[in-house]
């Protein structure tokens, strides 16, 4: 018996990199879970493919993050496919590095839309909508801590939805939810190599105890303990899954 059996999951941005691991290992671990993807149906249809070979349950719905019409068909999905909800990840995310002198009013309410007043709305949703003994989970960054130029959006968008999730887990402490926060470093995936053009990320492997960047599947296995029932103890918190990295 696996340690999701009989729950159920909806996650935010599955269809690429932690997301889709993400996807995978909480369906692995019996998890039927439904997630949005923005963009790329194809993606999403190989990650509905990949779980249905290895056993597992999975459904893919189109949805922006940035869009609170589509927020909410999203949960609606949820509840006709899967029922009440156990787990729901906040994974979804826009990043670019834009200098501040460079910040346009349409960039900032693009990062804020996707990365902090959609993600507040998930959360807001998922105390409705998930059962007693549920989780909330967000994806944030190191670079709430680790400032980096260019950063400033990324950052101060995701720094906003750590302090949601955070208050969040004192709101809905009395209905044994809890709501906690997972802050990647440098993990290798397509938004990172996109984001910085041409790097070779020795810096950051050189500066990281375990020697390596991160992958997609050691932030999947983090998610994947919140989501069990081995953290039930836990809420609150904002779990650094770097490898390490000390800068």
């Amino acid at each position: 018996m696996e340690v999701l059996d009989g729950k159920t999951a909806l996650v935010t941005g599955g269809s690429r990199g932690i997301g889709r691991a993400i996807v995978r290992r909480l369906a692995a671990d019996g998890a039927a879970v439904m997630f949005s993807f923005r963009t790329d149906e194809d993606a999403a249809h190989r990650v509905t493919k990949e779980v249905s070979e290895a056993g597992g349950k999975a459904f893919a719905v189109q949805a922006d993050q940035g869009s609170l019409a589509d927020l909410r068909r999203l949960f609606a999905e949820a509840k006709e496919q899967l029922g009440s909800l156990d787990v729901v990840v906040c994974n979804a995310a826009v990043s670019e590095p834009l200098a501040i002198p460079d910040v346009t009013e349409a960039d900032f309410d693009r990062f804020m839309a996707v990365n902090a007043k959609g993600p507040l709305f998930i959360i807001k949703q998922a105390g409705q909508d998930l059962r007693s003994g549920g989780a909330i989970i967000s994806i944030s960054s190191l670079d709430t801590v680790l400032h980096s130029p260019g950063a400033a959006l990324y950052a101060g968008s995701k720094a906003a939805l750590e302090q949601f999730t955070v208050v969040a887990a004192l709101e809905f402490g009395d209905r044994d939810i809890t709501a906690n926060i997972v802050s990647p470093g440098a993990t290798d995936t397509d938004l990172l190599r996109s984001a910085n053009p041409g790097e070779t990320f020795a810096a950051e492997v050189a500066q990281t105890a375990l020697g390596r960047l991160g992958r997609p599947q050691d932030i999947a296995n983090v998610v994947a303990f919140l989501a069990g029932p081995d953290s039930r103890w836990i809420t609150g918190q904002n779990l650094r899954a770097t490898g390490g990295f000390l800068p």
